[in-house]
Formats: structure tokens, sequence, C-alpha cells
């Protein structure tokens, strides 16, 4: 049975992931954020915790 919350976890988390990422190469600029080397680290990281939730999630529990 697959676990609907954990995906949207793991959904938020990419896209923040994303966010980060984008802000920390100099993408997205306008932020405290931007072009910042540990924001460009961390969100990768976060998008495959998110991506690793979200498997997680639709995997759900074998019986």
């Amino acid at each position: 049975m697959a676990k609907p919350w954990w995906v949207v976890a793991g959904v938020v988390l990419v896209l923040l992931g994303l966010l980060w990422t984008l802000q920390g190469t100099g993408v997205i600029e306008g932020s405290s954020m931007s072009d910042t080397t540990t924001w460009s680290v961390v969100g990768p990281v976060v998008v495959l915790a998110g991506l690793a939730l979200a498997a997680l999630g639709v995997r759900g529990r074998r019986p």
C-alpha cells in the first residue's frame, strides 16, 4: 500500500532542493543564497533525500 504523505513530502523536498541548487549556482538571483557554494552542495543532497522518500512512499509496504 502506498504512503501518499511520504510521496508528497518527497516531492516537496525535491522542489526545495532544486530551488536551493539553482540559487546556489546563481541561476536564480536576488537572494542572499545566490552564488553560494553551500547551497550548491546542500541542494542536490536534499533532492536525493526527497527522491528516496518519494520512492519509499510509492513502494509502500510489502505484505
